[in-house]
């Protein structure tokens, strides 16, 4: 029987450590955050715990709960299997599922995101660097730690909602109560906030690769296909070479036009493939993984 918040989140761990890691981190928050609130209404009366641990629920008991709601919401956003036995139909399908064009929205954003990510993370360790011998480094170091702890919270979010990836709705627990420095530690010690880091600085050249991919891809397909079409309208060749110009023979228009959609249309599957290659990596980076260990050693430590 759990005495102490500590020992309450670690077997809440322990109950939870076979499920997504962005639930576990939301079911953590949660219970700490309740049970912080009610130890410090009740004036941090060590026999009260017990009675708010009863009222909030044991850890079971909570990690069945998270259980049942995570299934219900999953199985109410899933989005119904469409039927596609002919291969065109599963080739060409990928305009109609919304993934796609969740995933190429977060191509195009990740080079803005990329570039406040990438200067963000340089100037707060160039200036925590330079001003460490001043001591103001140390809260502009904190300051750096506060703003990636919600960077994670919030391209998480982003991620959730463009590219489907289950991410955590609530921030990352302190992990370790006490005073100040003692928070401060778990910080600097929580390898999240180092991976983090890490994928701040590498949404820049992804971004750059995203956005060129996405763009040329696009940009390539529907100048192949409207090429026949352009040539029409403006009664002149669209194929220059210097200072020739080829005409699009008329039987071969229609072989353009179709290039054209065959290329767009795998342009949109590499897209695809590449949001859910990156929320993969997202989860990995942000969230990783709530291992058995990890929870023993929670335990063990309070």
């Amino acid at each position: 029987m759990a005495r102490t918040i500590e020992q309450y989140l670690g077997e809440l761990r322990a109950q939870l450590v076979s499920e997504d890691p962005a639930l576990v981190q939301d079911a953590l928050y949660d219970a700490e955050e309740y049970l912080r609130s009610a130890v410090a209404e009740a004036g941090d009366d060590p026999a009260a715990f017990e009675q708010i641990a009863d009222a909030y629920g044991s850890p079971a008991e909570v990690a069945a709960a998270y259980r049942e709601t995570e299934l219900t919401v999953r199985e109410a956003l899933r989005r119904p299997e469409r039927a596609r036995t002919n291969p065109f139909a599963r080739f060409f399908g990928v305009f109609v599922d919304a993934e796609t064009y969740g995933s190429l929205f977060y191509m195009l954003l990740s080079l803005a995101t990329g570039v406040a990510y990438f200067t963000v993370v340089v100037t707060g360790l160039s200036l925590s660097a330079g001003l460490l011998i001043t001591l103001l480094g140390i809260p502009v170091a904190l300051l750096l730690i506060a703003i990636v702890r919600a960077v994670s919270l919030a391209e998480g979010r982003v991620v959730e909602g463009l590219l489907g990836i289950r991410m955590p709705r609530r921030p990352r627990t302190v992990g370790q109560q006490g005073d100040i420095w003692a928070r401060l530690k778990s910080w600097f010690t929580d390898y999240r906030t180092w991976t983090t880091m890490l994928y701040m600085l590498l949404q820049l050249p992804l971004g750059v690769a995203y956005f060129t991919t996405g763009v040329t891809g696009i940009s390539v397909s529907l100048a192949v296909f409207a090429a026949p079409i352009i040539q029409i309208a403006a009664d002149r060749p669209v194929i220059v070479d210097g200072t020739y110009g080829y005409l699009i023979d008329p039987w071969a228009m229609p072989l353009f036009m179709i290039a054209g959609l065959v290329l767009l249309t795998a342009t949109m599957w590499v897209v695809r493939g590449v949001g859910y290659l990156h929320g993969q990596y997202a989860k990995a980076m942000l969230v990783g993984r709530f291992t058995g260990s990890q929870a023993e050693s929670t335990t063990a430590n309070v």
